[in-house]
């Protein structure tokens, strides 16, 4: 299983990656050693997360957040905060 995230860094801005592992992910993010992006702007926090099939449709996906607008991607993060403060159906 992999995941297209969005984190949220400490100057509000957010960042969109893949993974196949989530946890170690972020940890190695907060430890300055995934990005050099996210890592003059710690500590970062996942704000959205998706799951996709493959490695492929992550990568494809990921390409299509990072051409959405701020407005478009935070519109994304709000609507994935109100799933999940809502939980399974």
């Amino acid at each position: 299983m992999f995941y297209t995230y969005m984190l949220r860094c400490s100057d509000q801005s957010l960042y969109t990656g893949i993974t196949n592992d989530l946890e170690r992910r972020l940890k190695l993010h907060n430890q300055g050693k995934a990005s050099r992006y996210t890592r003059a702007r710690l500590p970062v926090c996942y704000v959205y997360i998706e799951e996709s099939g493959s490695k492929s449709e992550a990568l494809k996906r990921e390409h299509q957040i990072k051409r959405l607008a701020k407005l478009t991607k935070e519109k994304l993060v709000q609507q994935y905060k109100s799933v999940e403060q809502r939980g399974p159906e």
